[in-house]
């Protein structure tokens, strides 16, 4: 391939997809909100016959899940009105197209894996307009194109769970992490590890929606405990329920998602989220 478009530069998995592109064959094209306002047809497509590219990888979002139950037409704009721009591009310049979506499409009242096909239910606004993106992509149906779930995403760099434990762990003698809302931690650089593996060979004929995270199950008390472990941190972790911590959009109490498909069509091994959190803290030198 030629160019890859990756918008969401700045953010998690976007910041792991440039790291990774600097041993890469291809060129890389990598844009964040100041750069290109993708909720923009028209700018989006001059900014195309500006910079051609072969594929684009979507890693642009509005992730604030709270936040978003106030302004639901930003988060609508992002996670679902561009990517439909996107998408159709992408259907009309036969452009490759990856897009990544979340968990929260599902209500959190199942007691097994979610597959792929397991009806969405978005309990808020956030997982309601990530729902809609996908609808939006699956409806122009691009060749060639891939939707990626994924969850509890983390990496060195933006706002999330595992950095505010590190914080947390530091300061505190104890914190209080609630234990029952379950679901799987996704390193960002293997998930971008994953994109990049599979990225030259997709050649699907329609657009095909896979789960991605890494390996096994556990709750926010379980990873917080980890963090804490592999940290050498002294703090201690309790265990709470989530009515201890009211939240204005609703989280689903069970999220972990099925890789079956995903190890099926990739033949690819998923790091467990142990072994990636260890790896990440010491490659962060925070358990030296």
């Amino acid at each position: 391939m030629r160019k890859i478009l990756v918008t969401g530069a700045s953010g998690q998995v976007g910041s792991e997809l440039k790291k990774l592109s600097v041993s890469r064959k291809e060129d890389f094209l990598f844009v964040s909100r100041d750069m290109l306002d993708i909720t923009h047809a028209g700018n989006v497509r001059k900014f195309l016959e500006k910079h051609p590219v072969e594929a684009i990888i979507n890693c642009a979002a509005y992730t604030a899940v709270d936040d978003a139950e106030d302004n639901p037409e930003r988060a609508a704009q992002v996670n679902s009105e561009a990517v439909e721009i996107f998408a159709g591009i992408c259907k009309e310049k036969q452009l490759k197209m990856v897009h990544i979506s979340t968990d929260y499409v599902f209500d959190g009242q199942k007691n097994s894996p979610y597959f792929e096909e397991d009806p969405a239910a978005p309990l808020g606004i956030y997982g309601k307009t990530k729902w809609e993106g996908e609808e939006a992509m699956r409806r122009i149906n691009p060749p060639r194109s891939v939707i990626i779930r994924t969850s509890w995403v983390y990496a060195p760099g933006g706002n999330n769970f595992v950095r505010t434990m590190l914080k947390l762990g530091k300061e505190k003698d104890v914190v209080k992490v609630v234990d029952d809302q379950v679901g799987t931690p996704t390193r960002a650089g293997d998930l971008a590890a994953a994109i990049l593996e599979i990225l030259p060979g997709l050649d699907n004929k329609e657009v095909r929606t896979y789960h991605y995270t890494n390996e096994g199950v556990c709750s926010w008390f379980d990873f917080a405990k980890a963090v804490m472990e592999y940290g050498k941190l002294p703090c201690k972790v309790i265990p709470v329920p989530s009515s201890e911590y009211p939240t204005k959009a609703k989280r689903p109490k069970f999220s972990v998602l099925s890789k079956q498909a995903f190890k099926r069509d990739f033949k690819m091994d998923i790091p467990y989220w142990r072994d990636s959190l260890r790896e990440y803290l010491e490659e962060m030198g925070v358990n030296n």
